[in-house]
Order: structure tokens, then C-alpha cells, then sequence
């Protein structure tokens, strides 16, 4: 079992389509998973830099996000290193302010988490709409499969609610 303190960050524009993929994952994984004490879940919409206390305190960073990478809309994508850029809130664009760069201003602070991004490619992230597109509302729960598939591999085990009839 990893110990270390873990956030996990849905960021995004829900006033964006698509934009506000990551915001709605973490919602997902809030309601059918059952976390270890050390995980927090959090929206962290688009705060940027207002974010830094709450990344301080972590030592492992997933941020859940739209990414703008080469494949078809759908694609799952988990960046590390120096691909967090293809993240959408690791570059300057809708949100506040360049998340990457908030990572250096909390290394600079003292302490950067690692980090990493789940992010999916957008179907539609341009029409100002709240609610997802239908493809990537219906691609939400397999997405989200995955990302706690992959935060299991690395030692942080949810477990799924009993779901009502």
C-alpha cells in the first residue's frame, strides 16, 4: 500500500463542452469508488495557481483533463515528464494559468509532487454548452475505469460502491 498523500484533480471549463471532461471524471470517480484515506478528490475547474496549496500538499499529483494530442477524438492519453504539456492544463489556454508552471512555482517552494495526466481527446471543446458531448458522456465510465486501473498498478486501490437498484 502507497502511503504517500495523493490528489486527484479534475480540471477544466464545464462551461465548454469537452473542455470540462476532467471536472466530470472526478465527479464519476467520487460517486462509484470508494477511496484509501490518503486520496482526495478534488474539482479544481479552472484555479490554476489558486491550486498550489493543494498540490504542496501531495506527493502524487493525476490531474483527470482533456488532451490535444494526435489521435482520434476518444483516445486516452497518460502523460508523464515532459509530455504534460499535451494537457490542456499544462499549457496556456482556457484555464488560468499554465499548470506546469504551477508545478515549478511549488518546486521553487520547496516541493513538487509527482506528477501525471489521464486525459482524453476531445470530441468537442469549442461550443460554449454545459454538459459533455454525448461521445465523451458515454465514454466517461470506461475512461474512469481506467484511470483508477492505472492508479491500482501503482499502489492506490479504490473500491467500487454498491450501486442502488
Amino acid at each position: 500500500m502507497n502511503h504517500e498523500k495523493v490528489l486527484i484533480l479534475g480540471v477544466g471549463n464545464i462551461l465548454l463542452t469537452d473542455e470540462g471532461f476532467g471536472v466530470r471524471a472526478v465527479e464519476y470517480l467520487e460517486e462509484h469508488f470508494t477511496w484509501p484515506a490518503q486520496v482526495r478528490l478534488m474539482d479544481g475547474g479552472t484555479q490554476g495557481l489558486m491550486l498550489m496549496s493543494e498540490i504542496l500538499d501531495c506527493g502524487l499529483l493525476v490531474v483527470l483533463d482533456v488532451v490535444l494530442g494526435p489521435e482520434k477524438p476518444g483516445t486516452v492519453y497518460l502523460l508523464e515528464g515532459e509530455d504534460l504539456r499535451k494537457s490542456l492544463s499544462f499549457r496556456d489556454s482556457m484555464h488560468q494559468t499554465d499548470l506546469l508552471d504551477t508545478l515549478i512555482t511549488c518546486e521553487l517552494a520547496g516541493h513538487r509532487p509527482n506528477a501525471l495526466v489521464i486525459g482524453m481527446q476531445p470530441f468537442e471543446y469549442h461550443t460554449m454548452h454545459v454538459g459533455l458531448s454525448p461521445e465523451a458522456q458515454a465514454l466517461l465510465p470506461q475512461f474512469c475505469r481506467k484511470a483508477v486501473e492505472e492508479l491500482a498498478r501503482r499502489g492506490i486501490a479504490a473500491q467500487p460502491k454498491a450501486q442502488g437498484c
